[in-house]
């Protein structure tokens, strides 16, 4: 099987966990800002698909050039064997940005990307009139960075924090891959307590009972590159049983979401319903000055409201100060919480012990990390 140079794409701040997670399933890697290389075949980017939970895409690398000038651009870009990729009735659209770069202008660098493949196809395919585009969509990228071109073909299609599990959210719902990533940089194992405080559509407990169950986030969705021509469609649904046969539904989980916001509570139970963890995750309307536990060594994560507007921010610094007179005394637990707000250790009444910058979509916020007391070795 012919191995392609892979992409995987990233939000700020967590390319180092997709890294991880590719490591993870076996591949070699290399960091860049906003995306994680690596290399692997047609079954590696279905797998990828289906299994990286902080990602944001998959995808094969057609080309790599520099360019300065539209005709470099256009010469490059048709010298690539587009033909590989894309069928006679492919429908490919052309995405395109551009940064500190000759050619700034992206409506005019998409046009020359295109009419480039076109011409190449067009001798390929033995084509006079126009190529028809009736078939799959085949969604292309071209990037510019300081002059370096990078042409890319997208197989994720929508982006894979669309798990297919969310049939309601709430206002500011947290992205699925974002909160999959908090869950793994809390260093969560299945055997231990997990509570979300504020759990809004239920996002950071889905996601931990996924990984719970060692759930394939992906299983409940298709992806672009399984309409291509040339992707077996055995294969897809081999990789695809594979996945299923990894789960382990046996496992007890104890998730615990809760809400001051009865409603939200009802969207989270649905989306949980959705997503098959109905049983695995226990959702319940209370107010997080109400939380008490007897249970130890649990953790605790929560991406709580930021008070981004003036009107909100006194109420929410009062919340982060019950989230600090609740939570202090539970020394065993670990606590998690995001925020836009940089001054929440002040409000919480304690520094914490590392503190992590994230981008929660364009917004900077920190995660806030507590570390409890370690269990003791038996």
């Amino acid at each position: 099987m012919k191995k392609y140079n892979l992409i995987a794409t990233a939000a700020a701040g967590i390319e180092a966990i997709v890294g991880n997670e590719l490591r993870h399933l076996g591949y070699e890697v290399q960091v860049e800002n906003g995306r994680v290389r690596f290399q692997g075949t047609i079954e590696d980017v279905l797998e990828t698909n289906l299994w990286l939970r902080t990602a944001d895409r998959v995808k094969i690398v057609v080309g790599e050039f520099y360019a300065r000038s539209f005709e470099e651009l256009f010469e490059q870009t048709k010298a690539l064997p587009w033909d590989e990729f894309l069928p006679l009735d492919a429908n490919f659209p052309v995405a395109g940005k551009s940064q500190k770069s000759t050619l700034h202008n992206v409506p005019s660098v998409q046009a020359i990307v295109k009419k480039a493949i076109v011409t190449k196809l067009s001798q390929v395919y033995h084509r006079t009139t126009r190529l028809p585009e009736t078939g799959a969509v085949y969604p292309l990228e071209v990037a510019i960075n300081k002059d370096k071109v990078l042409l890319t073909l997208d197989t994720s299609g929508s982006s894979l924090f669309k798990r297919g599990y969310r049939v309601a959210k709430g206002g500011a719902p947290l992205k699925e891959n974002m909160a999959a990533a908090l869950v793994l940089l809390a260093h969560w194992y299945p055997e231990k307590p997990f509570v979300d405080p504020v759990c809004g559509s239920g996002t950071l407990p889905i996601e931990a009972a996924l990984i719970g169950h060692n759930i394939a986030p992906g299983f409940n969705r298709d992806f672009a590159c399984e309409s291509f021509a040339w992707v077996d469609t055995k294969l897809a649904q081999m990789v695809r049983d594979r996945a299923d046969s990894q789960a382990n539904y046996d496992i007890e989980l104890d998730i615990w979401g809760y809400d001051i916001d009865g409603k939200m509570i009802e969207i989270a139970k649905q989306n949980a319903l959705e997503a098959g963890l109905a049983a695995s995750v226990n959702f319940k309307q209370m107010a997080l000055k109400d939380f008490k536990t007897t249970k130890e060594y649990g953790v605790i994560v929560a991406n709580p409201p930021y008070g981004e507007r003036l009107s909100d921010q006194a109420s929410v610094r009062q919340l982060y100060k019950q989230m600090g007179q609740v939570y202090q005394p539970l020394t065993t637990w670990s606590k998690y919480i995001l925020t836009s707000d940089l001054e929440f250790e002040t409000y919480y009444g304690q520094k914490a012990s590392k503190r992590r910058k994230l981008y929660n979509g364009s917004l900077r916020t920190d995660l806030f990390q507590y570390w409890g007391k370690r269990k003791p070795r038996s």
